[in-house]
């Protein structure tokens, strides 16, 4: 049998803790997307105030970092990033100590000396969605997508039993890197949209993969036997991003 140095060994039992901090579960049931449009010229200030006061201080408030992007093509001077909780209680709960930790008053105060970094806050609410979040998180990739489905009325249950019986299984076919899969939660018994990320290598083989899913046998065969009563999804919107390095979600 052929030796195995030390160091050898040592490298693959250190890229194997790396893949498995990677591969951890969510542990969170309730989520936020916000995404942060900067005032001109302050996305650096935004991200550093980001990366050396407000990850730790939600995290010390008891919330989940879960993702830190920036777009692709950053055209709207954004950052999107997603937060997890363990109900919308909570969520609450947690900003509010959040919001009123001195820590953050301090560096909050520190940061807008200048100007304030923020013109304005999207936010989207969500659980995680029934039966699509059973693998464990991808290795890391080099893009992320992010998918919004707007389906037809009385739609979206049809939506996830597709994604749930075809459409995950054909995205990793294709080399597509399924990451977590939520639905929002909406008021006044509005229907929830599904929102997922799907990851790649870099943006073009992302493209080439994603053709070929469009193009694969088995999706066209799936797609038309659960439109047999009608569409389901009315509109996708999609955008590109990247993590920033302190992202956990890489």
């Amino acid at each position: 049998m052929k030796k195995i140095s030390l160091l050898t060994l040592l490298g693959v039992l250190f890229s194997l803790c790396a893949f498995c901090q990677q591969a951890a579960n969510i542990k969170s049931n309730y989520f936020e997307i916000r995404k942060y449009y900067a005032n001109p010229g302050k996305l650096p200030d935004l991200i550093k105030r980001f990366q050396d006061h407000t990850v730790a201080l939600f995290e010390k408030s008891g919330m989940e970092n879960v993702a830190y992007f920036v777009p692709v093509e950053n055209h709207d001077n954004s950052l999107t990033y997603i937060l997890g909780y363990p109900d919308e209680e909570a969520r609450d709960r947690m900003w509010n100590q959040f919001m009123n930790d001195p820590e953050w008053k301090k560096a909050y105060q520190e940061s807008i000396v200048d100007g304030a970094l923020v013109s304005k806050i999207d936010q989207t609410f969500m659980t995680l969605a029934p039966g699509l979040n059973e693998m464990p998180m991808p290795s890391k990739s080099g893009v992320f997508q992010l998918r919004v489905y707007t389906c037809f009325d009385g739609k979206i249950d049809n939506l996830l039993a597709r994604f749930k019986d075809h459409t995950q299984e054909l995205f990793e076919r294709q080399g597509l890197k399924n990451y977590p899969y939520w639905i929002t939660s909406e008021k006044e018994g509005k229907q929830p949209k599904l929102v997922y990320l799907l990851g790649h290598q870099d943006k073009a083989k992302f493209e080439a993969a994603f053709q070929n899913f469009l193009k694969d046998p088995d999706w066209v065969a799936a797609r038309d036997a659960s439109e047999e009563n009608g569409k389901i999804v009315e509109k996708v919107d999609v955008s590109f991003f990247t993590t920033l390095p302190f992202s956990p979600m890489k």
